[in-house]
C-alpha cells in the first residue's frame, strides 16, 4: 500500500522533472463561491495534467532491467501522455491502450511522445483484458492508471505541494476538491494531507450520472457506474473506484460532489477569463463544485485541483460561447 514515505520518495525522484504548479486565485471567483477559492493548476503540468507525476514515479521506481523491456498503460488520454513522456525520457518502449472516442488531441499527443497507440471500443471492449494480453505477449510492465501504489505515490506529490502552499496562504482548514476517476489522485492527495495538513479535508468531485465514488463513499462499499461513456468529462470516467484506492478514500475523504455538464463548462469559461488557464471538462469538476456547491464545503477557503488542461478545441470553444 502507498504510504507517506513512498510519496516523499516519489517527490525526491520527481524533483527537477515535474513542475511545482501554482496555486491561483481571483476575487471574482471568491465572490461567486462565497469564500476564498484557490486553484491548484495541474493543467500547467508537463503533458497538461497531473498524470506525468504518476507516470514518472512508476517508471523511475521500476528495476532498470524491467524498465528497459518497456511498459504498457491504458488510458483515455492523460495517463497515456504521462506514461508516454516518462517512457520517452527513459528511452524505453511504450504501448498505450486508448478508447477510440478519446479526444483526438490526446491520441495525437500520445503518439507524438513516441508511444504505440492501440484503440478499443469503451462500451464493448475490456481494456484491462487488452492491456493484460499485450503485457504478457510482449513482456511489457503494465502501469495501471490509478490502482498502482507507485502511481498513487506520484500523484500524492500534489498533496505535498498543496500542504506547503496552503500554509503560505494561511489556510489551516477547509475543503480540498479533487477531480476523481479511479481515485489515484484523490487517494494520494488525501494520504499526503493526512500527515502534512490534517485540517484540510479531501472531497472527490465527479460529473452527474458518473458519480461512482460519491455513491461508494455514501454506501460504504464500492458502487459501479451504470454506463461508461456519454460524458464530456472523459478523463475521469471509470467503472468504479479502485480496489487499492477505495479503502484510502473511505478512511480519509469527506462526502463527494456531482456537478452538471453546464456547471463544468461554466467553470471552464470562468477559469479562462479570471485565471487565464485552460481546463478540460474532467479537470474542471472540482472548480465547478467549489463555485456551485457551497453548501457542502467546510471552512472559509477551498482548494480545487484543476487536474488537466487537454481540452478538445470544439468543447472549449462551446464553453466560451455559452458562458462568456
Amino acid at each position: 500500500m502507498t504510504s507517506l514515505a513512498m510519496i516523499e520518495a516519489a517527490a525526491q525522484r520527481i524533483d527537477g522533472r515535474a513542475r511545482r504548479t501554482p496555486l491561483l486565485s481571483s476575487p471574482f471567483l471568491d465572490e461567486i463561491a462565497g469564500r476564498r477559492v484557490f486553484v491548484k493548476a495541474e493543467c500547467l503540468q508537463h503533458t497538461g495534467s497531473f498524470k506525468f507525476r504518476g507516470g514518472w514515479s512508476a517508471l523511475s521506481g521500476l528495476d532498470q532491467a524491467v524498465r528497459q523491456r518497456g511498459v504498457i498503460a491504458f488510458s483515455s488520454g492523460n495517463h497515456a501522455q504521462g506514461v508516454a513522456l516518462a517512457a520517452k525520457l527513459f528511452g524505453v518502449p511504450c504501448v498505450i491502450v486508448m478508447p477510440s472516442d478519446a479526444p483526438k488531441l490526446k491520441i495525437d499527443n500520445t503518439r507524438a511522445y513516441g508511444a504505440e497507440v492501440v484503440l478499443y471500443d469503451r462500451a464493448r471492449d475490456d481494456r484491462d483484458a487488452i492491456g493484460a494480453a499485450l503485457s504478457a505477449e510482449r513482456g511489457l510492465t503494465l502501469i495501471k492508471p490509478f490502482d498502482e501504489p507507485l502511481v498513487i505515490a506520484g500523484q500524492g506529490t500534489v498533496g505535498l505541494e498543496i500542504a506547503e502552499q496552503a500554509a503560505e496562504e494561511g489556510i489551516a482548514s477547509g475543503s480540498v476538491l479533487v477531480p476523481c476517476g479511479g481515485g489515484g489522485l484523490t487517494s494520494g492527495v488525501a494520504l499526503a494531507l493526512e500527515a502534512k495538513a490534517p485540517g484540510l479535508v479531501v472531497q472527490p468531485c465527479e460529473p452527474e450520472e458518473f458519480d461512482d465514488t460519491a455513491r461508494s463513499l455514501e454506501a460504504g462499499e464500492i458502487r459501479r457506474n451504470a454506463r461508461l461513456s456519454g460524458s464530456l468529462c472523459d478523463a475521469i470516467i471509470t467503472p468504479q473506484p479502485g480496489d487499492i484506492t477505495f479503502p484510502i478514500l473511505k478512511r480519509l475523504c469527506g462526502p463527494g460532489f456531482a456537478v452538471s455538464e453546464d456547471e463544468v463548462m461554466q467553470a471552464m469559461a470562468l477559469a479562462f477569463t479570471r485565471l487565464k488557464v485552460v481546463i478540460e471538462p474532467g479537470g474542471a469538476v472540482a472548480l465547478a463544485a467549489a463555485l456551485f456547491r457551497r453548501e457542502g464545503l467546510s471552512g472559509d477557503a477551498v482548494i480545487a485541483i484543476a487536474s488537466g488542461g487537454n481540452a478538445d478545441s470544439a468543447i472549449f470553444r462551446a464553453a466560451l460561447e455559452r458562458f462568456l
